[in-house]
């Protein structure tokens, strides 16, 4: 019989609470200090223009993609 496993997500709201490291590295607010990584306050602030060059490139991509999905399906 395969033991189940039941996942516990837990917030905080405390501004001083600090993440403690997984895997013994650094813990990840000082990671997102010294990769210069800042919370997001504007969805706009995300879009990278010209990712492709292309409507054609783009295009392609997602073709590859859905091809990828429905080959894994099969």
């Amino acid at each position: 019989m395969a033991a189940s496993r039941a996942e516990v997500v837990m917030t905080t709201g405390d501004a001083g609470y600090r993440h403690e490291p997984l895997d013994g590295g650094l813990p990840l607010d000082e990671l997102a200090h010294r990769q210069g990584v800042r919370p997001v306050r504007n969805v706009h602030d995300m879009a990278r223009p010209h990712v492709f060059e292309s409507d054609g490139e783009l295009e392609e991509f997602l073709a590859h993609v859905a091809a990828s999905r429905h080959a894994a399906l099969a």
